[in-house]
């Protein structure tokens, strides 16, 4: 069963063994890449299988910041990665079906999630696809690889027990 879970700065061992094939570097990063960034305002997250994890996530708070596309109070999901080893197995999509929950009880100002996928990379645009985000049709072209589809998640509103 696969769960999201928040980790800390400070959690580096739990999820160094992560690695993505190089091809899909180029897209997300890597692990220690992102553990030593002195970027504000993004939260890290585990994917888990069961206590392992098996990929990793940041949310951005301050993606609107970043980017002109993204509107005042969307979040911004970053650095999307499932481990090699899990790939294949239904993991990411699992996450970003698991995704829209999680984010509106730990973010429950939210109203939305954000993201870019480049346009070469079909394989993940198809995850985020059937994990419920949706594609307006409008690119962003200040990526590093080129063209980026944007894809928004809608937020559930949850009742406040």
């Amino acid at each position: 069963m696969i769960h999201l879970e928040p980790i800390g700065r400070d959690e580096y061992d739990r999820v160094a063994h992560i690695r993505v094939t190089p091809e899909q570097e180029p897209f997300c990063g890597t692990i220690a890449g992102h553990f030593a960034s002195e970027e504000t305002g993004c939260d890290f997250h585990a994917v888990t299988r069961g206590a392992l994890p098996v990929g990793f996530f940041k949310i951005d708070r301050e993606y609107p910041s970043r980017f002109d596309f993204a509107a005042e109070g969307e979040l911004g999901l970053r650095a999307v990665m499932i481990d090699r080893a899990e790939q294949g197995r239904g993991s990411g999509k699992a996450a970003m079906l698991a995704l829209g929950p999680y984010l509106a009880r730990r973010y429950p100002a939210a109203g939305s999630c954000v993201l870019t996928v480049n346009v070469v990379n079909p394989a993940a645009r198809a995850i985020y696809l059937a994990g419920g985000f949706v594609d307006d049709g409008a690119l962003y072209h200040g990526g590093r690889i080129g063209p980026q589809h944007i894809l928004r998640l809608r937020l559930p509103k949850l009742a406040v027990a």
